[in-house]
């Protein structure tokens, strides 16, 4: 904003406000005098326009675009560890610490899906840890232990929220007010958990049952009447709940949710992190009470991302000395790139759509030396681009070259 309030500028400025019959010229004593004022109102310009640059949400620096943050009660996402699934051959003490190449775990709590599996803690926060897999050496001596691998990632480390897609958050919470259990609401609270990378949100995803086809007519309460008495205690109490709630017409299509989230290393998520994202939000259980995130009367199903396998044949003219052996881990890489991408942008798309023109023009691009042309592409057996549902993302399947 005053880039042109310039030491030489203010300098000449002020020179010209004395008088030419003054000597002004450069080792003058006016020069000499006028000059070191002009370098620190310089620098004062240079401070203001800092100080303008930073008030604004769209210029501040990191630093200070938390303080404005703080003025909607947001903050950047901290880093968090990385959650893994280790199986032993024996119970190990909790607390135990294994290293993995150059990172050490700490084991937790016991899973209940296996003997001897329990959930372990990568001890370096961030994303480092999330492609770590293997065997884990103790730290410590334990009596029996033959075998100790890191198995499965439960939930994936994040890095610190990176300064401009938290400078674009805060931006975006002033075009939609999240409030109440609306759909902005949901998107901000679901993806603070930890684990979690994106959401999509379906409101009312049952509207297509008519809650008049839920009232029982006189026949089916006559079957009602019929059978109520002949059932188990746990049977006759889940029908009696949903009879009564139907006659008296409490059934409805209003306060369905259906959440849909990517883990924040853009996969599927994992069971386990799908099953604390609904625990958190609204506890099976306890379905539409209000004891989690989602407000009294909201029944919230909480589903995880597919993945669409996507095979791919390639007609491709290698350049001199090379072949589809040689280049085919290169060609690969693009295209797990470009997968990448698009997983990435699933939060923000009505649908994926995998073109093979992007295929093309990236392998061509970026693998140049070994490829020379390319052309005929087909996607699943066909040549045409693959559109995918809403709430599914790409993975490579066979590349053929």
């Amino acid at each position: 904003m005053y880039e042109d309030e310039t030491y030489e500028a203010l300098l000449e400025r002020a020179l010209n406000r004395i008088p030419n019959t003054i000597d002004k010229r450069e080792g003058s004593m006016v020069m000499n005098g006028v000059a070191p004022s002009m370098a620190e109102l310089a620098q004062l310009y240079i401070g203001l326009d800092f100080v303008f640059r930073a008030t604004f949400l769209e210029t501040a620096p990191r630093e200070y675009l938390i303080l404005r943050a703080k003025d909607r009660n947001m903050l950047p996402k901290p880093a968090s560890n990385a959650v893994f699934r280790a199986e032993f051959n024996i119970d190990v003490p909790d607390g135990s610490r294994f290293s993995c190449n150059d990172l050490n775990f700490t084991v937790g709590e016991k899973l209940t899906d296996g003997e001897h599996a329990y959930r372990a803690v990568c001890e370096t926060s961030g994303a480092v840890a999330n492609d770590y897999a293997g065997t884990l050496i103790p730290i410590n001596y334990i009596d029996g232990l033959t075998y100790a691998e890191l198995v499965e990632l439960i939930i994936p480390g994040e890095n610190e929220e990176d300064t401009e897609v938290f400078r674009q958050r805060v931006l975006d919470s002033y075009q939609s007010q999240a409030f109440g259990g609306n759909q902005a609401d949901y998107i901000e609270k679901v993806t603070a958990i930890k684990g979690v990378g994106a959401v999509k949100v379906h409101p009312a995803w049952n509207a297509d049952i008519r809650p008049a086809a839920m009232i029982p007519d006189d026949a089916v309460k006559a079957w009602y009447d019929s059978v109520i008495s002949t059932l188990d205690d746990a049977p006759r109490a889940w029908l009696s709940a949903v009879f009564n709630a139907a006659a008296s017409k409490k059934l409805t299509v209003g306060g369905t949710v259906r959440i849909v989230i990517i883990a924040s290393n853009y996969a599927p998520p994992s069971a386990e992190l799908i099953n604390e994202v609904q625990t958190a939000i609204d506890p099976v259980q306890n379905a539409g009470e209000g004891l989690g995130i989602a407000p009294i009367g909201h029944v919230v199903t909480v589903e995880g991302v597919k993945q669409k396998e996507i095979n791919i044949g390639l007609n491709l003219t290698y350049a001199q000395g090379w072949s589809w052996t040689a280049a085919e881990s290169y060609v690969n890489a693009v295209i797990d790139n470009y997968f990448s991408e698009l997983a990435q942008s699933w939060a923000n798309s009505e649908q994926i759509t995998i073109r093979i023109s992007q295929i093309e023009s990236r392998i061509l691009s970026e693998c140049a030396a070994m490829v020379t042309d390319i052309g005929h592409t087909r996607l699943n057996g066909k040549e045409e681009n693959v559109v995918l549902d809403a709430d599914s993302i790409p993975t490579r399947g066979d590349v053929v070259g």
